[in-house]
């Protein structure tokens, strides 16, 4: 859950699995998915987290999150990265490389639906899991 978040924005791929009213229980804005589209104008903070539909934040991302909220971020720090762990058909396995996922709203480096790896983002303790299946 993303308790920590000012805002949860849902990008739906005409999805039929119910997740986009579970979302909005949780006060999810749902946006229907256009191609060719940046939705990074439709936010309303000054910072974006991204996930993938099948990420979750661990209890200690929540915490680093809610400990970064409350402290006054640098002007020279644009971006932040997270160690991410996924979900094999043999176990979890975690990935060594953080990975940049939230980053100031201005950001205009992406890589497909999530920032460009940034050497200089700060690293985030906790971890997003990555599930195999929703």
């Amino acid at each position: 859950m993303l308790f920590p978040c000012d805002e949860i924005l849902i990008i739906d791929h005409d999805s039929r699995d119910g997740t986009g009213e579970v979302a909005r229980e949780y006060g999810a804005r749902i946006l229907r998915a256009i191609p060719e589209i940046s939705y990074v104008q439709m936010t309303r903070g000054e910072w974006l987290f991204s996930l993938d539909p099948r990420e979750s934040v661990t209890e200690a991302l929540a915490a680093s999150l809610f400990e970064w909220k409350s402290e006054a971020i640098p002007a020279n720090v644009c971006a932040f990265s997270v160690y991410r762990r996924e979900e094999t058909v043999e176990g979890w396995i975690e990935n060594p490389i953080a990975q940049t996922r939230l980053v100031r709203a201005d950001w205009n480096r992406w890589a497909g639906h999530f920032p460009e790896r940034d050497a200089s983002a700060v690293a985030l303790e906790g971890e997003l899991l990555h599930f195999l299946f929703p």
